[in-house]
């Protein structure tokens, strides 16, 4: 199983030690970084398709790249990991700023301990459904590549409710040739059901961009 990993982001070394210390007590694993730009670069080397699962821990204010514009790249690259902004400076405008940009919590420092923790654990949650998505998602599009482009052709018709007698029509093959690809199809992607491969050609549609 893959380990989850707070990542705590701060300019302010004190606080990485804490906040890293306190999650590590609780049994949290953490990885601290001094800015945003040093945790992207290293999130740019990771090896695996789909980043493993966690959360993000950043300072609001911090030199160079904030905490909202750390937020609005992770989003931007498509990479599922929720992110708590804290801050020590009481601004009700940048933490519903921060919300509506889609952070999962935003906290004023000093918190207390268990608030903090409850935080992280509700962002740790989230991160890992959308990790898991993002794996089916990635699983999903690799069986999908081994299709050939006539196995496609007739899934695409499939899916849409189409009987085999139409998708033969509407590619001018015959019905038992379209009941040979269809069988392939279903076997490539690993369908147990028409439903199965339905809801997997929904999930191979783009995600909309809000």
């Amino acid at each position: 199983m893959i380990q989850a990993l707070v990542h705590v982001v701060d300019d302010d070394q004190a606080v990485r030690d804490s906040l890293t210390m306190l999650l590590e007590a609780a049994d949290l694993p953490a990885r601290a970084y001094p800015d945003a730009e040093t945790f992207l670069a290293q999130l740019g080397t990771a090896p695996a398709t789909v980043p493993a699962p966690g959360c993000v821990v950043a300072d609001v204010r911090m030199p160079g790249l904030s905490g909202l514009d750390l937020l609005r790249l992770l989003q931007e690259r498509g990479v599922g990991l929720p992110l708590i902004v804290i801050t020590g400076h009481a601004d009700v405008a940048m933490a519903v700023q921060a919300l509506k940009a889609g952070a999962a919590d935003f906290i004023e420092k000093p918190f207390d301990d268990e608030t903090f923790l409850n935080s992280v654990r509700d962002a740790l949650d989230q991160g890992e459904r959308s990790f898991r998505r993002r794996q089916r998602r990635e699983q999903i599009e690799t069986r999908a590549r081994t299709l050939t482009p006539r196995e496609n052709e007739v899934m695409a018709r499939v899916v849409r409710g189409l009987p085999n007698k139409a998708v033969a029509a509407d590619l001018s093959i015959s019905v038992r040739t379209v009941e040979i690809h269809r069988a392939r199809v279903m076997e490539k992607m690993r369908a147990d059901s028409l439903s199965a491969l339905v809801r997997m050609a929904l999930e191979l549609e783009p995600s909309p961009r809000g």
